[in-house]
């Protein structure tokens, strides 16, 4: 039964993450730029660290889950249960999207749906290296802050900043995937050109969990009564 809220959580997590984040580009980029869209993310993903964070842990991105995974903090099965949670919830916000501009007279101020894409602002070499930095950033605060009990009040807060900055980076460039869940539903729905490119927003965000998970231990295990640097020998 716990597994189940678990994965409930993590399907309704990944829902409201898209259809906020993704839909504040839909309806307000244009106006609000990408400063709102940006903070719009981030905002969500505040809000949903606090509220399914003790349920699920939030994760509400497949890229956070491998970072998870090769940290040993979550089963193979559950690891795959939590991937087809996001999946399947991204898909359901990006028909809702997808209804609004259709037939909810929403204007789509993206013209394509919110979609993650290369060409325009930046070529496929450029989005690869893109993605795994960003979403590297990404995941190693949420392993790092999520891993430290003395600061666990203020995780969401920073989890919610890391994403509004890689977002503000990357949103010009090539929408800012760091998730592929985020790109997937919205590419379901537009087709085309984005569905084509998919691969490369599933690819190199994973790249960048794993890697970002490799790190991790590095700057989690440290003395922590020594915040200026290495713990100093004793004198005899």
């Amino acid at each position: 039964m716990d597994d189940a809220r678990r994965y409930v959580a993590e399907f309704i997590g990944t829902l409201l993450l898209v259809f906020f984040g993704v839909g504040s580009a839909i309806a307000a980029r244009v106006q609000g730029g990408v400063v709102v869209v940006a903070l719009a993310f981030g905002f969500i993903i505040l809000a949903l660290v606090y509220t399914i964070g003790p349920l699920s842990g939030s994760h509400v991105n497949p890229a956070v889950t491998l970072g998870v995974l090769l940290s040993g903090k979550i089963s193979a099965i559950g690891a795959v249960a939590y991937w087809i949670a996001q999946f399947a919830g991204a898909t359901v916000a990006a028909f809702f999207l997808w209804g609004l501009t259709r037939w909810g007279g929403v204007v789509d101020q993206t013209g394509a749906l919110g979609t993650t894409g290369y060409g325009a602002s930046i070529n496929r070499g450029g989005a690869m290296l893109l993605e795994v930095v960003l979403t590297f950033l990404f995941v190693l605060v949420v392993l790092v802050v999520t891993s430290r009990a003395e600061h666990a009040g203020f995780a969401g807060l920073a989890i919610g900043l890391a994403l509004a900055a890689v977002n503000l980076v990357g949103i010009t460039l090539d929408g800012a995937s760091v998730n592929p869940a985020r790109s997937f539903g919205p590419a379901v729905f537009e087709g085309g050109t984005a569905l084509r490119q998919l691969w490369l927003f599933i690819v190199f965000p994973l790249l960048g969990g794993a890697l970002a998970a490799l790190v991790a231990p590095l700057v989690i295990h440290r003395n922590p009564h020594h915040w200026g640097g290495p713990e100093k020998p004793a004198r005899s």
